[in-house]
């Protein structure tokens, strides 16, 4: 079985939930949609437990805007960014408040995160797509920040069915072409897990 997980934004106890719902198989696959820092209370945790479930099952993990806020701050010297502007502040506290005290193992962990992936009839992206461009021809912008273009989109990318979190949304978000797994977990919503083998829905 394949599972799509949604935006977890440090919220270890509520992933920790869902996970144990699972019921999970050696067999089975984990793709994780990105947004895994910032916001939650314990972004550090997620990190820790999300490095050692692979170890467990074979695990995707994409890449969220968050995450590649972090990496642009540690790039540009620690020097102003937008993620300070966008809930940086339970990640730093979670990490001691020093972004000195990151282990190398979480920056790896960031840096190794997809941009996209693609099974079968499936592309799991973290914020969607722009509409009507093949997927090796999509801006990273797009991918992490997309929103209206890409919702107000029918069919947005040549039949495919785009796995996305980034908006939240009171309940799943599923259209013929769309399936939008960021229930807001963090905003005292639910943490929610697609299977795409029979569209079956299940949440924190």
């Amino acid at each position: 079985m394949t599972y799509a997980i949604g935006d977890i934004h440090g919220c270890l106890e509520e992933l920790i939930i869902l996970i144990q719902k699972l019921r999970l198989e050696k067999k089975d696959e984990l793709i994780f949609i990105g947004d895994y820092i910032d916001r939650g209370p314990d972004p550090k945790g997620v990190v820790d437990f999300l490095i050692k479930i692979r170890s467990y099952y074979k695990c995707i993990f994409i890449r969220g805007n968050h995450e590649q806020m972090l990496l642009d701050y540690i790039m540009n010297d620690y020097k102003g960014s937008d993620w300070l502007l966008n809930g940086y502040e339970s990640t730093m506290e979670s990490y001691g408040n020093a972004i000195e005290n990151v282990p190398a193992g979480h920056i790896d962990f960031f840096n190794e995160t997809k941009m996209y992936y693609k099974k079968n009839d499936f592309v799991f992206v973290h914020a969607g797509v722009r509409p009507n461009i093949r997927l090796e021809k999509q801006k990273m912008e797009d991918l992490l920040w997309i929103r209206s273009e890409f919702l107000n989109s029918e069919n947005p990318l040549f039949n495919k069915k785009v796995v996305f979190g980034h908006t939240p949304f009171l309940n799943p978000f599923m259209t013929e072409y769309k399936i939008g797994i960021d229930t807001g977990c963090v905003f005292r919503g639910k943490l929610t897990a697609f299977r795409t083998d029979d569209y079956e829905i299940f949440q924190s």
